[in-house]
Parts: structure tokens; C-alpha cells; sequence
């Protein structure tokens, strides 16, 4: 039985380096396994006042719905800030509401963070791990997936220095490892 692994894309830019790193992930899942981009540049911003039927914004609806079909969660993400993007942070909140129906319990994830600075988004991606134990994500630790100088490791045609696909490569492997001894 093929197995779906959502990707959470972090950065709303269309010519996003993450977007590009998010492809290259995808496309090194092994066979019985499909990606399926999740969208959440439509997401109006959480508030409890439209949590209520005939209210609640049919976006947070087709999100949670999507969330909730996929078996793995990968979060491609820059760093804002120290911190995680407005968009991700906001599609965490609306995927575990209303209270005691999260879409995103037991769900195995991943954290790639991707930056042209040095530190490759150390700080959001531990931002984001901390979101992501309360929310019962468990995450993959090893290896970390800090991404850094991107614009280093991405030509102008949008392909990944070969060797950067050899660690992303890696990073998967591990992952599905670490996948299959969750799901059991």
C-alpha cells in the first residue's frame, strides 16, 4: 500500500529555494511512497470566532482534510527572524483546532531548514521541533537538515549540486527508516 508524505513548504515565494529543495526531497522518495504538497498561502490566520459550523473558512476545512489523509509530514522551511514564517506557524495552529481534534498526532515528521546564511536555519528549525513535540509529531533527529548558502548549491535551472542531493538522499533514507519503525 503506497504511503503519502505531506510537504508543509514554509516560504510562499513562488522562486522559493525551499520550494526547490521540497521538489528534490520529493522526487528521492522511494518507490511506495507518493509526495503531496499541501497548500497553505490561503489559510486565513486562526481565530476561535470561526470555529463554530457555517462559519468555519473553507480553506481551514480542504487543509485539515489534506493533512489529515497524508501518513508523514515533511516541513521545508527558511528562517524569519530566528523564528518560523507567519504561514507555517498559522497552518500548525489551524491543523490542531478546534481543541482535541488535531490533524497532526503520531504523524512521523522531518524539519529541513533552508537559508542562504551560514547556520542553514538553525533557529527556526528548532522553533519549529518545539511546536512539533506539543502537536505529537514525533521528528526525525539524525541528521539534521540545515541547509545552508543554498544559492550556493542551486544552479540557474533550479538543480541541486550533486553532492547536496547525495546528503539529501541520506536524510531521506533515515527518514523512511525511521518512518517504517513508527507506522508498524
Amino acid at each position: 500500500m503506497t504511503k503519502t508524505i505531506g510537504i508543509l513548504v514554509g516560504s510562499l515565494r513562488k522562486d522559493s529555494y525551499n520550494k526547490i529543495v521540497a521538489k528534490q526531497f520529493a522526487e528521492l522518495l522511494p518507490e511506495g511512497f507518493d509526495a503531496k504538497f499541501i497548500k497553505i498561502d490561503d489559510l486565513p490566520f486562526y481565530n476561535e470566532d470561526l470555529e463554530v459550523e457555517g462559519s468555519v473558512p473553507e480553506a481551514w476545512t480542504r487543509f485539515r482534510k489534506d493533512i489529515s489523509e497524508v501518513d508523514g509530514l515533511y516541513f521545508v522551511t527558511p528562517e524569519y527572524n530566528r523564528s518560523i514564517p507567519a504561514a507555517l506557524k498559522n497552518a500548525l495552529d489551524v491543523g490542531s483546532r478546534p481543541m482535541g481534534s488535531s490533524v497532526w498526532g503520531g504523524k512521523p515528521g522531518l524539519v529541513v531548514t533552508v537559508s542562504p546564511g551560514g547556520p542553514g536555519g538553525f533557529g527556526a528549525n528548532h522553533i519549529l521541533r518545539q511546536s512539533l513535540v506539543f502537536l505529537d509529531v514525533p521528528t526525525l533527529q539524525q541528521p539534521e537538515a540545515y541547509i545552508g548558502g543554498i544559492m550556493n548549491l542551486v544552479d540557474n535551472d533550479g538543480h541541486i549540486a550533486d553532492g547536496t542531493v547525495d546528503f539529501f538522499k541520506l536524510i531521506t533514507d533515515k527518514y523512511i527508516e525511521f518512518f517504517n519503525k513508527l507506522t508498524k
